[in-house]
């Protein structure tokens, strides 16, 4: 069984003939990009456009990645979570990549491979190549705030409709090299919603990925605002005080 949609808009061109059913998407050959156990990435042109190309066809390179071989019909799809990911940021209102096509193929009621397009989103850089380059907009301070009010905005919409990503890292933010940057939020494989406690350890975690690189390359005072910004307090509060704690503290070891 074959689940399959792309984007009607791309009818009668090049990229609509190569995106119009999972087997064409399978058979692209384009630049490789990352590859793994589960997936790859190839970018592609088509008529003057970049697109990414994420196939999923493995099930973990061990038993126990792929469950001793339950992974197929018990475990969530990454593929599936991945594109339905995208449509809520693109519901949020956050500036996200554009979907170009998406869906799955089952056999035997187990999953057997999957893959969603993306269509490149234009003259952006991520902020973790920013960071490896030691740009100069990093230490723009007017710069700076206009990307910071932006991650906070949607860093807090994510987990005030008690979501998160799960790997809100800087090479998943996007900023415009135009004169105003515009902030994008891209691969979101592994978020979901989450209640609770559980909720309160994946908000720790978010915010511990965005500063996991924001330690080295900005200063304290800046990151203190984001977290001010993103609670919306003033000055910290005990709870605040404990919060960022863990939030310094989570990586700890383990880099």
């Amino acid at each position: 069984m074959k689940d399959w949609w792309f984007d009607s808009e791309l009818n009668g061109g090049v990229a609509g003939r190569a995106f119009a059913s999972l087997e064409q998407v399978f058979a692209l050959s384009g630049k490789l990009i990352t590859k793994d156990a589960l997936s790859e990435v190839v970018r592609v042109e088509c008529e003057g456009r970049c697109y990414y190309v994420k196939r999923y066809a493995g099930n973990g390179k061990s038993m126990s990645q792929h469950w001793f071989g339950l992974r197929q019909w018990l475990s969530p799809l990454r593929v599936r979570t991945e594109w339905k990911n995208l449509q809520a940021f693109q519901k949020w209102g956050i500036p996200t990549a554009q979907l170009a096509a998406y869906g799955i193929e089952r056999r035997y009621g187990g999953f057997r491979r999957g893959a969603l397009v993306t269509e490149e989103i234009r003259e952006t850089s991520d902020l973790a190549q920013l960071a490896r380059q030691n740009d100069a907009r990093l230490r723009n301070g007017h710069w700076l705030a206009q990307v910071s009010t932006q991650v906070v905005w949607l860093t807090q919409r994510m987990h005030d409709a008690g979501f998160a990503h799960n790997d809100l890292k800087w090479r998943n933010l996007l900023v415009s090299n135009g004169e105003i940057p515009i902030v994008y939020l891209i691969d979101c494989p592994k978020g979901g919603f989450w209640w609770g406690p559980f909720l309160r350890y994946r908000i720790v975690k978010d915010l511990a990925c965005l500063d996991k690189v924001a330690k080295y390359h900005l200063s304290r005072t800046r990151r203190l605002r984001f977290y001010l910004d993103y609670t919306g307090h003033a000055r910290l509060s005990e709870d605040d005080k404990r919060r960022v704690r863990h939030i310094i503290g989570f990586f700890e070891g383990r880099e």
